[in-house]
C-alpha cells in the first residue's frame, strides 16, 4: 500500500480534514495505529468536523457580524435586566425555527449590540445562515439600489438569510425608500424568517419614529406579532477613557 500516493489522492479531492488526520497517524508508532474500522471511523470523524468548521467560518465571514462574542460571554444579572433562563432559552437559536423576532432596546453603552451579535454568532454555530446591517449602511444601500435598479435583487438577496440583525434602529432619520424596504424585508420574513433589532429607542416610542400611520402600523405589526422583547439596562460597558 502506498500511503503516500493514498494521502495525495485525499488532498486532491479536497478531503482536508481526511488528509491531516491520516497524515498524523502515519507519524505514529505502527504498533500504535488504528486498523480497519477503526481508523475509517477516525478519518470520517476528522473529515465531518472538518467540513462542519468550514461551514461556520464561512458563514460567520458571510455574516458581516459587528462582533463576534460566544454566548458565554454575556453577561446576565438583575442590574442588566438580562436573565440566565431568557439568555438560555434563546441561545439554542429555536426562536428562529419558529420565525420569531427578538427586539434588544437600552441606553447607550448596555450591550445591545454585543447581545445581538452574540445570538446572531450562535445562529452561526448552529448552522443558519444569518446576516448582520447597521441601520446606517442598511439605508444606504436600499439608497443605491434604487438609483442602479438593483432594489429587488437586494431584498431577494436578504431574503435568503434565516436570521437578519438590524442593529441601531432609531439613530437616523428613515426616508420613504427606506420605510417600504423595511416592510418589505418584515413581510417576505413573517411567519417565516427571523429578524433581531438593536436600538436605543423602547418600542413603544418606534411608531412615531417611523412617522407613518400606515407604514408604522404594517411594521410594527409584524415585528411584534411574535417577539422576544430585552430591555438592557444598567450603566454603560463601555471602556472609560482616563484623561
Amino acid at each position: 500500500m502506498n500511503t503516500t500516493e493514498t494521502l495525495k489522492q485525499m488532498q486532491e479531492l479536497k478531503m482536508k480534514g481526511m488528509a491531516r488526520s491520516y497524515e498524523s497517524i502515519l507519524k505514529m508508532p505502527v504498533n500504535k495505529q488504528p486498523e480497519g474500522h477503526e481508523l475509517i471511523s477516525t478519518l470520517l470523524q476528522a473529515e465531518v468536523m472538518n467540513r462542519q468548521h468550514q461551514r461556520t467560518q464561512l458563514l460567520l465571514k458571510i455574516g458581516k457580524l459587528r462582533y463576534q462574542p460566544g454566548i458565554e460571554q454575556i453577561k446576565c444579572s438583575p442590574t442588566r435586566n438580562l436573565s440566565k433562563q431568557t439568555l438560555a432559552t434563546l441561545s439554542d437559536c429555536t426562536f428562529i425555527d419558529r420565525a420569531e423576532n427578538i427586539l434588544i432596546t437600552g441606553a447607550t453603552g448596555c450591550g445591545k449590540s454585543y447581545l445581538a451579535c452574540a445570538l446572531a454568532h450562535q445562529a452561526c454555530l448552529l448552522g443558519y445562515k444569518t446576516h448582520y446591517f447597521n441601520m446606517n449602511r442598511f439605508i444606504e444601500r436600499v439608497g443605491q439600489s434604487k438609483v442602479d435598479g438593483t432594489f429587488v435583487k437586494l431584498l431577494n438577496s436578504i431574503n435568503k438569510f434565516k436570521l437578519l440583525v438590524l442593529d441601531d434602529f432609531g439613530l437616523q432619520p428613515l426616508d420613504h425608500n427606506a420605510k417600504l424596504a423595511i416592510l418589505q424585508l418584515l413581510e417576505d420574513r413573517y411567519e417565516n424568517k427571523s429578524v433581531i433589532i438593536a436600538s436605543q429607542l423602547p418600542t413603544e416610542k418606534w411608531y412615531d419614529y417611523i412617522n407613518e400611520p400606515t407604514l408604522a402600523d404594517a411594521i410594527m405589526d409584524r415585528l411584534t406579532a411574535q417577539a422576544h422583547k430585552i430591555e438592557l439596562k444598567g450603566d454603560s460597558l463601555r471602556p472609560k477613557k482616563i484623561n
